[in-house]
């Protein structure tokens, strides 16, 4: 059974949220086309409100302490696996994808992320002691404190609605800051599901709160109230939603696009290369900033690897998602983004490539497109260089390493990538010499469940990263602290006046002898 949610059903899970508005945001399954719920959609001034409660709030959020977030943050846990098949429902109905990888990269994701962060946090924000090698400090107590910046704003995209949209809130929270999501207009649905399992769950009134509207009407309102700006979507949106920040100083985060490439080298194992190729870009039906997007394959194994990769994707179930097992690739969730799918393959066709594999939209009244493998391709194609976000997968064939190399870096993308050999410590030298914020080895979108390791584009995908001790320090201001516990005298050497040559030759000599000896060459 697909969920539904009325105006008033989705206020109450939005707290104060669009009760005062009667404009709605209509929510369909894509892969039906079927309307599925509407939920208020706020006005710029509401959006301000809801801001200025949630600033109110978070005081008093963030001298509750680590202890008290984190017990609230591991019963969301428990509440997120006890409530997995309501929000697994939510995902599929909104969002298009599979039962499997809403429960696989989402439900999963959330899970661990809510023990994550309610175990690190406190270690990750605990004051810093630091030494300095500065006579002048000498006696000194020296710190770094991590305060949390107060209210943060997310904006999420459709394509990862609890992972990439929600998932973002809880390092926030864990720091202390309140926050005010705004997903996308397409999947607002497990947002407000995941608000009323926060405030099941203790958190206080405010702290959380989900606005939903259009664009940049609430968007930009958004920007302007917050203390941070956490934005995951497309690179030309990001530069939109930098511009309006910079406006007010306020701090961004940001994961953009990506085209990541895979390298696959003569010496890989061909069987596992092809199995995570097909993977890796048809999960999600492609809809994965970090999907492979394109795939070099040195010549004496191309065939191979082509014949593999062309059975297995052959293979794949393409159709309306439902319970366990029954589909493997589900909807695309936005029509638009169907539409430069489309357009892409076209494209690559029109200037010599091959479609042996799919290479059309699918069938019914849903937002389908076929999974796709494209031969014959090169950079000359927008499917090699633009982002696609769709299930496709460009094959190349290059001569050697150097060549894929060169072709992968040629890109304003650098969000992730892959090189797949047996030599490992080759791969790794290889991998260095990629452009991209992550590099796997024989691998490629693992990084994401080890949260302990930053995730984060390089280029145009992105600036500062998610995950690891930076995924929340983000979230926080840095405050030093210098504290003097006994000066030996009332007046230091270098204070004013400046009457005395004696002194000003005696500090001269003193640095000299401090930085001025060892060798400069």
């Amino acid at each position: 059974m697909e969920p539904t949610a009325t105006p008033e059903a989705a206020a109450t899970t939005n707290g104060k949220s669009g009760g005062g508005s009667a404009r709605t945001v209509e929510v369909f399954n894509p892969a039906t086309g079927k309307l599925i719920g509407t939920v208020p959609a706020m006005a710029p001034d509401e959006v301000t409100a809801a801001v200025a409660r949630a600033r109110a709030a978070q005081p008093a959020w963030e001298a509750a302490g680590f202890a008290e977030r984190g017990r609230i943050l591991r019963r969301a846990q428990k509440w997120t696996l006890d409530n997995a098949e309501r929000i697994i429902s939510t995902i599929v109905a909104e969002n298009g994808k599979t039962y499997e990888d809403a429960q696989l990269a989402e439900v999963s994701y959330a899970a661990s992320a809510f023990g994550f962060w309610a175990k690190n946090a406190p270690e990750f924000l605990a004051d810093e002691k630091v030494k300095s090698a500065s006579p002048f400090v000498l006696g000194r107590k020296l710190k770094v404190r991590y305060a949390p910046v107060g209210v943060v704003g997310v904006i999420g995209p459709w394509n990862y609605p609890l992972t990439n949209s929600f998932g973002d809130c809880i390092p926030a929270l864990a720091a202390g800051n309140s926050v005010v999501l705004k997903p996308a207009t397409l999947t607002p649905m497990t947002s407000l599901l995941m608000a009323e399992g926060l405030r099941e769950c203790g958190v206080p009134e405010d702290v959380f709160q989900v606005t939903v509207g259009e664009g940049s009407s609430i968007g930009n309102a958004l920007i302007d109230a917050v203390d941070f700006v956490m934005f995951t979507g497309s690179t030309e949106v990001g530069r939109k939603v930098m511009m309006r920040a910079a406006e007010t100083l306020t701090p961004t985060a940001m994961e953009l696009g990506g085209k990541d490439p895979m390298i696959v080298l003569r010496d890989a194992n061909i069987e596992r290369a092809a199995n995570a190729a097909v993977h890796y870009s048809m999960q999600n039906g492609g809809q994965t900033c970090i999907s492979v997007e394109r795939v070099y394959v040195e010549e004496p194994v191309y065939d191979d690897f082509v014949a593999r990769v062309t059975e297995k994707m052959g293979a794949l179930r393409l159709g309306v998602p439902g319970g366990p097992a029954q589909v493997d690739v589900g909807a695309m969730t936005s029509e638009s983004q169907t539409d430069i799918v489309e357009e892409q393959v076209n494209d690559a066709v029109a200037h010599g490539a091959r479609a042996v594999v799919g290479g059309s939209r699918g069938e019914g009244d849903g937002n389908f497109f076929e999974p796709t493998l494209l031969l014959d391709v090169d950079h000359s194609m927008e499917a090699m260089k633009e982002e696609t976000f769709g299930p496709t997968l460009p094959v190349m064939k290059v001569r050697d390493a150097d060549e894929a190399i060169q072709l992968a870096n040629d890109s304003p993308y650098g969000l992730q990538a892959s090189v797949w050999t047996k030599d490992v410590a080759r791969g790794e030298e290889l991998a260095r010499r990629i452009e991209s914020g992550v590099v796997c080895v024989n691998d490629a979108q693992l990084n994401y469940v080890a949260l302990e390791l930053p995730m984060g584009g390089w280029k145009d995908s992105g600036v500062g990263s998610r995950h690891g001790a930076g995924g929340i320090r983000k979230y926080t201001k840095q405050q030093t602290l210098l504290v003097t516990k006994f000066a030996p005298t009332d007046k230091d050497v270098h204070m004013l006046p400046y009457d005395s040559p004696r002194k000003t030759k005696l500090l001269g000599r003193t640095f000299k002898f401090l930085w001025g000896r060892g060798k400069r060459d």
